[in-house]
């Protein structure tokens, strides 16, 4: 695999916000020593502005000349957006080479979102993206529409960042013994990402006869790769145990695995991982 096979992609709209997720993707693109590109995707099917007649009332010359009409509008536009893009992608990759990331590219799409990034997973160590967009000062939404699709789709790492960046000084893993999360554990033992952070292991939902077990495991395995690690289990409500634990160990990045079957499947379906999203004030590391 070529190192470019391994890059960091940030998806990033012309939003204010995009300078957070730059911040974040230089970082873990510096920690990992990857590549690091922006992509920003313009819609190929933006809306029609109310203000043009398009009634199929009309003679067929006056119609050539409305979709002749059209049709450079549409193409003025996309040369605007693609201009305004290419600026905005740029002054992000200044950023992110002052942060320290090397290589740094940008590229712009047409098509949408969705379509996209599942082309783009073969060639993806790690995706970064935002909570909340460009329509986020409208919405007012602690996160964006785009979030939960991104979660249930992709199959790769997504690192989920707020609004403000800070370095990650402590790290609190969601563990459940089940094969994602020990995955998980495995992952944070080898990745450069990691090194030298302290890391917090938290088993928490309904008692498990080998939850000691488990939970010891995910321990050893972390302290033999040389890390500072402290693990309990917290019986109770799942979301209010990570919610707590966030808040009383001073965690500033969460890591925690989505759709799971497991005792945590309650947390980790659907609207609960959104949910969870909203209330950890933390970036949040989703494994799939």
């Amino acid at each position: 695999m070529t190192p470019q096979d391994n890059k960091v992609l940030a998806c990033v709209d012309l939003s204010p916000y995009a300078q957070h997720v730059a911040d974040h993707a230089a970082w873990a693109a510096a920690r990992m020593g990857a590549p690091l590109e922006f992509l920003h995707v313009i819609d190929r099917h933006p809306a029609l502005q109310g203000s043009q007649d398009h009634s199929g009332a009309i003679g067929a010359n006056a119609q050539e000349v409305l979709l002749k009409s059209l049709s450079e509008a549409d193409a003025a536009r996309t040369r605007a957006e693609r201009e305004q893009a290419r600026s905005f992608l740029q002054g992000l990759r200044e950023r992110a080479l002052a942060a320290g990331a090397s290589p740094v590219d940008t590229r712009q799409r047409h098509g949408d979102l969705e379509e996209t990034l599942s082309e783009q997973q073969a060639g993806v160590r790690l995706f970064v993206l935002g909570r909340r967009g460009a329509s986020a000062a409208q919405t007012q939404q602690a996160l964006g529409r785009h979030v939960e699709w991104t979660v249930r789709s992709l199959q790769r790492p997504i690192l989920t960042v707020t609004d403000r960046f800070k370095a990650p000084e402590r790290v609190l893993i969601a563990f459940d013994g089940t094969a994602i999360t020990r995955q998980g554990v495995e992952m944070v033992a080898a990745s450069p990402l990691f090194q030298g952070l302290p890391v917090h292991v938290l088993m928490s939902g309904k008692p498990s006869g080998d939850g000691p077990k488990q939970i010891e495991w995910a321990r050893q395995t972390l302290a033999q790769a040389g890390f500072e690690v402290t693990a309990e289990i917290q019986p109770g409500d799942p979301q209010t145990a990570v919610a707590q634990a966030i808040e009383h160990q001073g965690i500033d990045l969460l890591i925690m695995g989505a759709y799971t079957h497991s005792p945590l499947r309650q947390l980790f379906r659907g609207s609960k991982t959104t949910e969870l999203l909203r209330a950890a004030r933390v970036p949040t590391l989703l494994l799939r």
